[in-house]
């Protein structure tokens, strides 16, 4: 079938998760979020009880607490801490940060030790694994897919969005071919119009972290000229 506008839009998870964030961009975020029926929303810890608090009558909008971001270098017992008080906070969703240090140090017990503690304390709020593309080769990138599935994280998440580098198509694929359909593809990072969601759509993503103007944007794109969605994704 074909994917509408309202299926992308609940396919973004909306992120606000820079330093200089305020308070009003959170609610500007959320206030857009119940505009256009984006599926979710990303906030960095601090803001996690305000959001909760705007969301509570909608509860079509799903709540993403982040860990360990955006270094993922935190120790895994400041992470199961972290984890645990985003869940007691009302998270939907959490997003972890890879050890990407340990990871480019070969050191893949440790990082897969951490990931699959993490999974198992937040279960089973689903957990997305943030793998930091942008800072990996190729084969780093599938041994941190590998350690996804491995984990059973619900997905594999291309980065934090803080990279001068974004998310590529090259990126997507080489994931796709390695984790199949046994986990789930978030692509995140560089994501500013609807041909690059739809290029990654296809290539197997199924999540998308956009921040808050390129998703208004895409979104609107996808409203108002229909002819773009028409005949480009099908499931």
């Amino acid at each position: 079938m074909k994917i509408t506008a309202f299926d992308i839009a609940r396919m973004i998870d909306l992120s606000c998760v820079r330093t200089i964030s305020s308070k009003d961009d959170i609610e500007e975020m959320v206030a857009n979020a119940r505009k256009y029926q984006f599926g979710q929303v990303s906030v960095l810890q601090c803001f996690i009880p305000l959001v909760k608090r705007l969301i509570i009558n909608d509860p079509e909008i799903k709540l993403i607490g982040n860990v360990s971001f955006p270094s993922g270098s935190d120790s895994t017992t400041t992470k199961i801490f972290q984890a645990q008080e985003m869940v007691a906070a009302g998270c939907d969703e959490i997003d972890m940060v890879i050890n990407v240090g340990k990871l480019r140090s070969g050191e893949i017990s440790e990082v897969t030790n951490d990931v699959i503690t993490i999974v198992s304390i937040v279960h089973p709020i689903p957990v997305k694994v943030i793998i930091e593309t942008p800072y990996l080769s190729p084969q780093e990138i599938e041994t941190a897919s590998k350690i996804c599935v491995e984990a059973r994280a619900a997905f594999v998440k291309t980065g934090t969005g803080w990279s001068e580098k974004g998310t590529t198509l090259e990126d997507v694929r080489l994931i796709k071919s390695v984790v199949g359909e046994r986990i789930k593809i978030k692509a995140s990072g560089g994501i500013r119009d609807v041909k690059t969601l739809i290029d990654m759509y296809q290539l197997g993503a199924r999540r998308f972290g956009v921040n808050l103007k390129s998703g208004v944007q895409i979104v609107e794109e996808c409203v108002n000229n229909p002819a773009i969605m028409a005949g480009m994704i099908k499931d």
